[in-house]
């Protein structure tokens, strides 16, 4: 095996990056779903970030008081391509929030609930893939 084995180096490192944010949503919203709290928010705004091929990505700001009385104002993580119908600037959502780390919400209806699990699979396919590659081509030579 000369460097084209240097080459299963590109589907391996997409593997891994994948796994790695799918297993990140994955518990992400497994410690919302344990330990998470729900309460009434408003979209305030929408922050809009711009990718260099131009496109742009809706990440909704939303202030909630929490139980303890503290305000919080902070942008979904997760973005899309267009505001879909309910939330605009103004609507009423409930936010589910880690009481530990406030910062850490989710956004009910908007973020996409397959989206740790399609990431992890994705991720694994390529992982394993491709290292069961390169050890059958290693014990084959």
């Amino acid at each position: 095996m000369k460097r084209e084995w240097l080459f299963s180096l590109i589907p391996l490192t997409i593997g891994v990056v994948f796994l790695a944010f799918g297993v990140y949503a994955l518990r992400r919203a497994s410690t919302l779903r344990r330990s998470g709290i729900t309460v009434q928010a408003r979209i305030v705004r929408h922050e809009v970030r711009r990718e260099d091929d131009g496109a742009a990505y809706y990440h909704p700001v939303v202030a909630w008081t929490a139980r303890n009385g503290h305000t919080y104002e902070h942008a979904s993580w997760f973005g899309r391509g267009t505001v879909i119908d309910g939330f605009g600037v103004g609507a009423h959502v409930n936010v589910q929030y880690d009481p530990r780390d406030p910062h850490r919400f989710a956004i009910e209806g908007w973020e996409m609930k397959g989206f740790g699990p399609l990431f992890t699979a994705v991720g694994a396919t390529f992982t394993v893939g491709t290292v069961t590659i390169l050890l059958v081509r290693l014990l084959t030579l």
